[in-house]
């Protein structure tokens, strides 16, 4: 059975009264010492003193590492020991139990494009950091599609963290998760759809809201247990594999070039009809069947031609 992490707001203290009491009793440590120094005489009574002052100075700077900062859009996942405490989302300065884990979690939103992958930091000799830790550029994914062609596809999705305990504690790296997660969840949804249709169903290319949005509901539903929310998850680069791009584009000529023809010859036999009935009606020249035949097939042939035609005048009688 899957465990769920519910989040636990916590509140701490203010951190300048806690940032004041450590250094008092850091300044008090000091000042017992050179007390008991001075007006305790030699023997047990100086020494519980000196361990007594000893001990004050130690809690003083241990209580030091209780003080913690938080940015706005920011949270602090706080634990003991194992035990999960709660988490702080109020920026500002406080102060919490010093033994305390303060893990730091980012709320702001980020993006990031599949095929991409994280670069570590890297310092040198000096300990100067020489590269900051970021992403690299995405590569879109070759997949098939439902018709089995194979097809490149990359896409750019916006998250955030909403569930910090299950962000923390569900997860290994809810950043890697989520970049891995996204691919498949891409990659999957690649599969289910032909990259183009001719029969009006649902398509790569042809039907790109609802494409995103599946896709959105595909990570958001990989991404739930990790405490991720999806704010948007679009389709960045889809083309043909470049082994059948040629093919493809000519496949796509052809289609669109029936297309234009049939529009033409649809538009040419509406000129050659009305043509025919303005001839009647106006009685500006009598055809029978043979002669309209004739007119019809020169029409359509000037008409639908993809070159210019050549006329020849005839400068003979009516039938020579």
């Amino acid at each position: 059975m899957e465990t769920r992490f519910a989040e636990k707001l916590f509140t701490p203290i203010s951190g300048w009264f806690g940032l004041i009491v450590s250094l008092g009793l850091c300044i008090l440590a000091p000042v017992m010492i050179a007390g008991v120094v001075v007006m305790s005489p030699e023997g047990v009574l100086r020494g519980s003193g000196v361990t007594m002052a000893s001990l004050v100075g130690l809690a003083g700077v241990t209580s030091l590492f209780g003080c913690v900062a938080i940015s706005p859009n920011q949270a602090r996942v706080f634990t003991l020991f194992g035990d999960y405490r709660g988490t702080a989302r109020e920026s500002g300065f406080f102060w919490v139990n010093p033994f305390y884990s303060k893990k730091l979690i980012s709320l702001r939103i980020r993006n990031f494009e599949t095929g991409s992958s994280r670069t570590p930091e890297i310092k040198d000799a000096t300990g100067h950091v020489t590269q900051q830790k970021g992403r690299t550029h995405g590569r879109p994914s070759k997949v098939n599609d439902r018709n089995g062609n194979p097809v490149e596809i990359s896409a750019v999705v916006v998250w955030r963290v909403v569930n910090t305990a299950e962000a923390s504690f569900q997860v290994e790296d809810y950043e890697d998760f989520v970049s891995v997660q996204s691919e498949a969840a891409l990659r999957s949804l690649a599969t289910r759809y032909p990259y183009d249709s001719e029969d009006h169903e649902v398509s790569l290319r042809g039907n790109t809201e609802e494409i995103c949005h599946q896709l959105k509901l595909d990570i958001q539903e990989r991404l739930d247990q990790a405490g991720v929310e999806v704010q948007e998850a679009r389709i960045s680069h889809l083309a043909y594999a470049s082994e059948i791009a040629a093919a493809m584009l000519q496949r796509q000529q052809a289609s669109a070039i029936v297309a234009a023809r049939s529009k033409i010859v649809e538009g040419a036999v509406g000129m050659v009809r009305m043509a025919l009935d303005h001839l009647k009606q106006d009685n500006v020249v009598d055809l029978d069947d043979e002669r309209k035949a004739a007119m019809v097939s020169n029409l359509l042939v000037v008409l639908c031609s993809d070159r210019h035609a050549q006329p020849v005048v005839n400068t003979g009688t009516l039938y020579h």
